[in-house]
């Protein structure tokens, strides 16, 4: 039987190997906690994240990388982005030589402005054609119930991601597979911001028209970045781009969108965060993804209003008035 390893006892860790399990593979999930491990392990359950989620048998957890590690062909990664640097270096020594590592991030690095592909091959030393990412509309608390699902493996050798999806494709998930590593990504990383403005909007009582100009031109700006960096454009039109924006930007079970709500209904940065049981990676990548923009010259005027936001102490009005009074231009997609 496949062995997997998925680091990250959280909604989607869990949820994921609940999924690796089903769809036949033997699944050891990972946490730090010692008192969470023990109930996943004696309850079949994650009784803070997923309570009442029964996980199937051939689900087990430690605290251990070593034995959660122990002949895994699959290393799937589930922390919070910006943790994944100090994890990796920590969880070096006992990376199976030959495991294919998965990505369940969605964030860009602060400080370096990578994708976390990108930290996963150089912490890791793990060759590119060895490292997936697995992107798309996958709100945990739907798949849960079972709910139909889709998504993507996204690797640069299609052979590895179409193994990958084989490990995970399950009657009420359906799997695709992509070799555009850097478009999955970085759909995957800006929605998060774009999803923070929508809730923002939705929390100030704005309605549906700004909402979609703001999907919109947020499917611009994500576009517009993953061009310049070497992504598919084609990509951006699809479950890791238009359909991983959709559900983030308008479900309430998007954890990104709710805290933009909060913000949008006048709480303070701080008092949104003590409210926030869960990471939302727009909150921090934010910035690194603006940083990143820059760089390289692309013009992302929703993600700047979302810094303004989230960390320069810029009022929600005074964001919108200032998307308002831009310039007017030619409606490009890129």
């Amino acid at each position: 039987m496949t062995k997997a390893a998925v680091f990250g006892s959280g909604s989607w860790g869990t949820m994921f190997a609940l999924i690796l399990a089903e769809a036949g593979t033997k699944t050891t999930l990972w946490g730090r906690r010692p008192d969470l491990i023990e109930a996943i392990n004696q309850r079949h359950e994650n009784p803070d994240y997923l309570p009442g989620l029964r996980l199937p048998d051939t689900v087990r957890a430690t605290t251990d990388p070593a034995e959660a590690m122990d002949g895994a062909e699959y290393v799937v990664l589930a922390v919070p982005s910006q943790t994944l640097r100090a994890n990796l270096e920590a969880w070096r020594p006992w990376l199976p030589p030959r495991a294919v590592l998965v990505s369940l991030m969605k964030g860009i690095e602060l400080s370096t402005t990578k994708r976390m592909s990108e930290v996963i091959e150089e912490v890791g030393g793990v060759p590119r054609e060895r490292i997936a990412v697995v992107s798309g509309p996958n709100l945990v608390g739907e798949l849960a119930q079972r709910q139909p699902g889709s998504t993507v493996v996204a690797c640069s050798d299609e052979a590895v991601a179409a193994r990958l999806q084989e490990a995970i494709h399950l009657p009420w998930f359906r799997t695709y597979t992509n070799t555009d590593v850097v478009g999955v990504e970085v759909g995957g990383a800006v929605k998060n911001v774009i999803a923070l403005a929508v809730g923002v909007s939705a929390g100030m009582g704005m309605g549906d028209n700004l909402a979609a100009t703001l999907m919109t031109r947020g499917l611009a700006e994500i576009s517009r970045l993953g061009v310049v960096l070497g992504a598919d454009q084609h990509t951006f039109a699809g479950l890791a781009g238009m359909g991983d924006l959709i559900a983030t930007c308008t479900s309430p079970l998007s954890r990104n969108r709710t805290f933009g709500e909060n913000l949008g209904r006048g709480m303070t940065f701080e008092e949104v965060v003590s409210v926030t049981k869960q990471t939302a990676e727009g909150v921090k990548s934010c910035e690194s993804v603006l940083e990143l923009a820059r760089k390289h010259d692309v013009e992302m005027p929703i993600t700047e209003v979302v810094v303004g936001v989230v960390h320069d102490g810029m009022t929600p009005g005074e964001a919108a008035m200032l998307l308002m009074s831009r310039t007017p231009k030619p409606e490009r997609y890129v």
